[in-house]
């Protein structure tokens, strides 16, 4: 049986491999949530990770594996801490 510690488990390791500005592939991916020509938004372990740019297109997807390939200008990558489930409340009180 497992030690409950309070702390989220460990969220597996991600990469990115940009290319020219062009390519880029993202390992860790658990889901798309968005990407249109403008932008995208994948959710990888414990973060989201969130790229601005122009004419954005996923080419490939692997949920299994964990990997996503984008093409297109890619003119900023972001961070942002994943959400806490719950709402306010209940992230007020932990």
């Amino acid at each position: 049986m497992e030690k409950q510690t309070g702390r989220p488990a460990e969220a597996a390791p991600h990469n990115l491999i940009l290319e020219s500005r062009s390519r880029l592939t993202v390992t860790g991916v658990r889901r798309v949530i968005r990407c249109d020509p403008d932008g995208a938004v994948l959710a990888l372990g414990d973060c989201v990770l969130n790229l601005s740019g122009g004419e954005l297109s996923v080419t490939a997807l692997d949920l299994e594996r964990g990997e996503a390939r984008l093409s297109g200008r890619i003119d900023g990558l972001e961070y942002t801490e994943a959400r806490t489930p719950g709402g306010l409340l209940r992230r007020l009180l932990r």
